[in-house]
């Protein structure tokens, strides 16, 4: 069974090394002979949670955009962060608690752009046992893994009064879940359910981010150096990629991306990559709240600075951090993507 959890393999990070990354020579869009290269590695394996990416490959917008796109695929033995800090990589795959680690230990890389406004991560119960929103949980024994305790966990202590007694350990097997119709355990939106469904078990699925969790997801973290020195690159790469989501969550012939994933990932089949699609759509992952009016990979300061503050308010973060530091708002809310 796969399954998958961003938060929980880059939970926070700890120190690193500055990032040199070097402007690539070439011509502007229009000049065929001479792309500009990015090398961009995701969190995990392949699957439709990077489908818009695989489809600005797939179906030549990167090259429309005079970007020569590599995509590096993540995995077990894979640590992104540290790929982008020894400089082997231009951008990664990641979300917003990077973003701010970055800031608290004073290391010049940020986000540039939130392909999800809201974070897949999830809360899972069995149909038909009672529990029908998140208040009816407190005090049940709920499957948490080691990072989620300092992440999404916080938030749940002090939104709905969770204890930290009630945590069990979530091993990533699914299995203590179908044997116990009262069980509670963390998911990916996108992986856990189907896996249940799969299994004959009906899911009833909690979105934390519909409680009032606004951690970013799926987001594009690069070097500060990057926005300095190859910020023209860097937007032709963010517009190229919002316009691959655009079209890869419309449906507009994702053929040739979904070859690519299942390719790249075999685990990965066209039933489970329609399903992701399908619960993404239907929860608004990539498109809701100011991604509806600011186009797909929107951020605000707003949005940046609540995140912030309940983060702070949980003891995650030093008050007073200069949060702003963590993200650059000129790449993206061009209205890119918005028909």
């Amino acid at each position: 069974m796969r399954t998958r959890y961003r938060i929980e393999r880059r939970a926070l990070l700890g120190g690193g090394t500055a990032l040199a990354l070097a402007a690539v020579p070439g011509a502007r869009v229009g000049v065929a002979q001479s792309l500009d290269r990015v090398i961009f590695h995701t969190d995990w394996r392949a699957q439709a949670e990077h489908g818009g990416f695989y489809k600005a490959v797939a179906d030549g917008i990167y090259r429309r955009h005079g970007i020569e796109c590599e995509i590096r695929m993540g995995g077990p033995q894979q640590n992104p962060a540290q790929l982008l800090l020894a400089g082997r990589v231009d951008a990664i795959m990641g979300n917003g608690f990077q973003a701010l680690n970055f800031v608290r230990e004073n290391i010049p890389f940020l986000c540039v752009g939130a392909v999800f406004q809201k974070d897949p991560q999830i809360l899972m119960t069995h149909e038909g046992n009672g529990i029908t929103r998140f208040e009816e949980m407190r005090g049940r024994p709920v499957l948490i893994g080691a990072a989620g305790r300092v992440t999404f966990w916080p938030f749940l202590k002090a939104r709905f009064g969770f204890t930290d007694d009630q945590i069990r350990p979530y091993t990533f097997n699914i299995q203590p879940f179908l044997a116990d119709r009262m069980a509670i355990q963390q998911g990916f939106l996108s992986s856990e359910p189907f896996s249940a469904i799969q299994a004959g078990i009906r899911p009833r699925v909690f979105l934390i981010a519909d409680a009032g969790y606004e951690n970013y997801n799926n987001t594009v973290l690069v070097s500060r150096r990057m926005v300095d020195t190859r910020g023209e690159v860097l937007q032709r790469f963010m517009t190229a990629s919002i316009e691959g989501w655009a079209g890869y969550m419309a449906g507009r012939d994702n053929a040739a991306a979904d070859a690519a994933i299942i390719r790249d990932n075999p685990e990965m089949n066209a039933e489970r990559i329609a399903y992701a699609i399908r619960v993404m759509n239907e929860m608004g992952i990539v498109m809701s709240g100011d991604a509806e009016r600011l186009g797909i990979g929107a951020m605000t300061d707003a949005r940046w600075e609540s995140f912030y503050n309940s983060c702070r308010d949980a003891g995650l973060y030093p008050a007073g951090m200069d949060f702003k530091r963590a993200y650059d708002l000129r790449f993206v809310n061009q209205r890119v993507g918005l028909t």
